[in-house]
């Protein structure tokens, strides 16, 4: 019996069964076996788990069925992430050094009522002023690997006659260690003591960091996210630790960015309720529209998104400092759900009181209802825009095409003209989409080179691709390569995939790329230009049977033309898919 390690306690009610192979909590209910318990308190994958299980017990994990090459590279990879991540970590080190003994520094986190053991808590430091103060960190500060990790930024002087000059990246900052939820250090963002632009540097993309995938914070709300049965995505780093001292240890923020769906997905991996802080100004609307869009795609009817809109006056610090925990905590109980938020984004700029308004504002609805999930959520939202648009359910049914609406009106116009051309086309997209799938699989370093756009792109897709893609990036990020076994594995782990996903998996597994096709990345870009095209022509199909002519319409109807065009011209001038 122990301290239950998942949520906060006094006596122990933790308990572990050497016999049974298993623990169990009778605080919080926790359970599971020696596998989960990795996976669950320290992020680890599944893979990861057992191999550092079966290192401890002497025992070695029996080698995939990747060809050598393939585990050369995986091993490459794995070495070269780890050294990144050790480089990072001695950064990290070297600025909490920093920072006892700067007392400008620590004034200034006083001053913002930081406690030292907050600041301990999240590894904070101080960047000095000076431009090669990493130098007394590093014997070797010509290291292309502190260039390569985003600490040192490398350039030509022309006072020196173009010779290269190195300094650092962050100068007199406080240092915010950017964790992956296992724990590595995989970057940095610093914010300026005094005035100063940027206010928050970040470090740039590396092998081992993206921001649009990763979120500060998580590592340390893991536990605190799964006490309190949600966890809270705020704006700021500063945000994140004033909440943590302040009641609040459940509290995210994203990266400099705005949250993408990758995002969404991996807070789902922890919670099942997600809730988002922004500030209430223009600002703060439209990124909770970005954030609307990024979750629709994951808000299943098992899962809860809110949206909390906080006085433009005040962040969560402040609000929490003026009108205390209970106060804030009442402000999440009463955050917005999605379905509302849904109704006021597509709402904004439409006189809701004329024909024409309501009609922009089915328009401007009908692209973010189509998001989400089949299920009651999507059923229910519809039957609340008709309401706001003042038509029946049906009608509203009927306009939009919805399957299950029951009998169409006899309007030659409301048959669709192109079920067949739609069937045609959703089995292309799959025939790319595997080959995408296959070729990511190949060459796994391809997926970190691709851009946000590319992946949304691919975790946007239909059932079963867009979780087959999910899957395939954590899989990735947690094991460094991957096989179809490992994919499989991690499938089926995942409940929103079923056995067509497992179906796509063993069609992919028997691909030979041909003899003349060498370069998988550019036969990549092919694929995925393909998509877009597809994606393009959809949703022009839409417009074009929708029949509606207002300037907003007209304006999306010719940025869809010039993107085929432009689509159309990079595949004519591309060597053909080699398959």
């Amino acid at each position: 019996m122990g301290l239950c390690p998942f949520h906060g306690e006094k006596s122990p009610s933790f308990a572990v069964s050497p016999s049974r192979q298993t623990y169990h909590c009778f605080g919080c209910g926790v359970h599971g076996n020696a596998i989960g318990f990795l996976m669950e308190h320290l992020g680890m994958g599944f893979v990861d788990a057992v191999a550092e299980l079966a290192q401890g017990v002497g025992l070695a994990v029996p080698q995939d069925e990747r060809s050598d090459e393939e585990r050369e590279r995986h091993s490459k990879l794995k070495e070269r992430q780890s050294t990144l991540s050790d480089v990072l970590a001695k950064a990290g080190d070297h600025y909490r050094k920093q920072l006892k003994g700067s007392p400008r520094a620590v004034d200034y986190l006083k001053g913002r009522g930081l406690s030292g053991e907050i600041a301990a808590r999240f590894a904070m430091g101080y960047a000095p002023e000076g431009w090669r103060a990493l130098a007394s960190a590093f014997a070797h500060y010509d290291d292309p690997l502190l260039e390569e990790c985003g600490l040192v930024i490398s350039q030509p002087s022309e006072q020196d006659g173009g010779d290269v000059k190195r300094y650092d990246r962050f100068r007199d900052r406080i240092m915010f260690p950017i964790r992956s939820v296992q724990g590595d250090v995989i970057g940095f963002g610093g914010r300026v003591l005094d005035q100063g632009e940027p206010k928050y540097l970040n470090s740039p993309e590396t092998p081992v960091f993206s921001k649009g995938r990763e979120l500060y914070g998580l590592f340390e709300a893991r536990s605190a996210i799964r006490q309190r049965g949600y966890v809270l995505v705020v704006e700021g780093y500063m945000d994140v630790v004033a909440l943590a001292q302040l009641g609040f240890p459940n509290a995210v923020a994203t990266l400099g960015t705005a949250c993408t769906a990758e995002h969404v997905q991996k807070l789902f991996r922890f919670t099942e309720s997600v809730v988002f802080s922004f500030d209430g100004d223009s600002a703060g609307r439209r990124a909770a529209g970005r954030a609307l869009e990024a979750a629709l795609p994951h808000a299943t009817d098992t899962r809860n998104v809110r949206f909390l809109f906080l006085p433009t006056e005040h962040d969560p610090d402040s609000y929490v400092r003026e009108f205390g925990t209970d106060g804030f905590e009442q402000c999440v109980q009463q955050a917005v759900p999605l379905s509302r938020q849904l109704i006021s984004v597509a709402q904004e700029g439409c006189d809701m009181t004329s024909a024409e308004g309501r009609a922009r504002f089915l328009a401007l609805a009908r692209p973010l209802w189509s998001a989400l999930p089949e299920g009651a959520l999507k059923r229910q939202l519809l039957g609340d825009l008709a309401v706001e648009s003042r038509l029946d359910a049906n009608e509203l049914a009927q306009l939009w095409q919805v399957a299950g609406s029951g009998e169409r009106a006899p309007n030659r116009r409301s048959e669709p003209r192109a079920p067949r051309l739609a069937r045609k086309v959703r089995q292309g997209a799959a025939n790319h989409l595997d080959r995408a799938l296959w070729l990511l699989m190949q060459r796994p370093e391809l997926w970190w080179e691709m851009d946000s756009d590319a992946h949304d792109l691919l975790a946007d897709q239909t059932v079963p691709y867009g979780s087959l893609f999910s899957s395939f990036e954590r899989t990735l990020h947690e094991q460094g390569a991957l096989s179809c076994e490992s994919l499989s594995n991690e499938v089926a782990l995942d409940a929103q995939v079923d056995e067509q996903a497992m179906s796509v998996i063993e069609r992919i597994s028997n691909f030979h790329a041909p003899e003349a096709a060498t370069d998988l990345k550019h036969q990549l870009e092919l694929v995925l230009n393909h998509l877009r095209l597809r994606d393009v022509d959809n949703e022009l199909s839409l417009l074009f049977e929708s029949e509606m002519v207002s300037p907003d319409i007209q304006i999306r109807r010719a940025e869809l033309l010039q993107s085929r065009t432009l689509l159309r011209a990079k595949l004519a001038q591309s060597t053909p898919l080699q398959w």
